[in-house]
Formats: C-alpha cells, structure tokens, sequence
C-alpha cells in the first residue's frame, strides 16, 4: 500500500474510512488466528483458577 494508493482511499472515501481500513491492514497478522490465543488464556486461567473447563459441552468443574 503506496502513499498515492493511501492518498486516493482518503480522497475518494474520506478520512475516517481510511483510518480504519489502515488499522485493519496493519492489524491483520494479530487478528488471523485468535481462537488458539483465546484457548491458551481459557488453559492458563482455570489452571490458576483450579477449575478444569470441559470444552466439547462448556460445563465448569471446580477441583
């Protein structure tokens, strides 16, 4: 993404639609993949929790 291809996208879609279109492209490595991110913070929290989280039907145990 060039700065004429960044100045047309604010000329032709304005500066707030350029601004998140930006953010999202910058952005877009971090977001591709946040399911295993989101189960090792589920593993380290109960862990730290004592609870064992039982994912196939989301039933709680304490330990």
């Amino acid at each position: 993404m060039g700065i004429n291809d960044v100045m047309s996208l604010i000329t032709n879609a304005g500066f707030p639609i350029a601004v998140c279109a930006y953010l999202l492209f910058r952005l877009e490595k971090q977001l591709s993949n946040p399911s295993s991110s989101i189960h090792k913070l589920n593993t380290i929290i109960s862990t730290k929790l004592g609870v064992v989280i039982n994912t196939s039907s989301d039933k709680i145990n304490n330990v």
